[in-house]
């Protein structure tokens, strides 16, 4: 069986509600996920709070192969415990090491429950981080970051696709958050550093 390719099977297009009205029904299997593909994309686009986009079959019936949403970000590094800080720092010349770093959000992403399990997910992170390192970028993007939910199948899937985590663990994460240790810590905010 043939691998599915993003780049030879699909497009991309920005995102609209309009598009759901030409595609097969879109679920990613996720109801947080597929609530706001459905019912808040577009508003935060409009708000330029986030840009989605989605990738859709080339041909007949359309499908919605895989939506993700961006949003500009950084990392401070004033926020960051110094064995954090001096990890980031270490890869960073000298000259231009600072208290924040551009960066940007991939706020959502899902993949259509019909064409999971095919290395999809991982194409689409390859996308992003090349889009990202072309030329053609149209402003200065060191980190992609994502606070990925924090379950084991997630936070595996970012860290094989070069993704690492901010803090080391999830005490040190809650404290700077203050979250009480009490509580369940949801999401995991992790990263990739381009230049690596």
């Amino acid at each position: 069986m043939k691998k599915f390719s993003l780049y030879e099977q699909c497009i991309m297009l920005p995102f609209n509600n309009e598009i759901f009205k030409h595609c097969s029904d879109f679920s990613c299997g996720n109801s947080d996920l597929d609530e706001f593909f459905h019912n808040e994309a577009e508003l935060y686009s409009d708000e330029l709070m986030g840009k989605t986009y989605c990738w859709i079959t080339d041909e007949k019936p359309y499908q919605i192969v895989a939506l993700f949403t961006l949003a500009n970000d950084s990392i401070k590094t004033v926020n960051l415990n110094n064995k954090v800080r001096n990890r980031l720092n270490r890869t960073i010349n000298n000259n231009k090491r600072g208290r924040s770093y551009p960066a940007v959000l991939i706020g959502r992403l899902g993949i259509n429950k019909c064409f999971q399990n095919q290395n999809i997910g991982s194409q689409l992170l390859q996308f992003i981080k090349e889009w990202f390192r072309h030329s053609d970028n149209k402003t200065g993007c060191r980190f992609i970051v994502v606070d990925a939910y924090n379950n084991g199948r997630t936070t595996k899937f970012y860290e094989l696709n070069n993704f690492r985590y901010l803090y080391e663990n999830e005490q040190e994460e809650g404290e700077q958050y203050k979250i009480p240790i009490t509580e369940t810590i949801l999401t995991r905010l992790m990263y990739c550093d381009l230049k690596l």
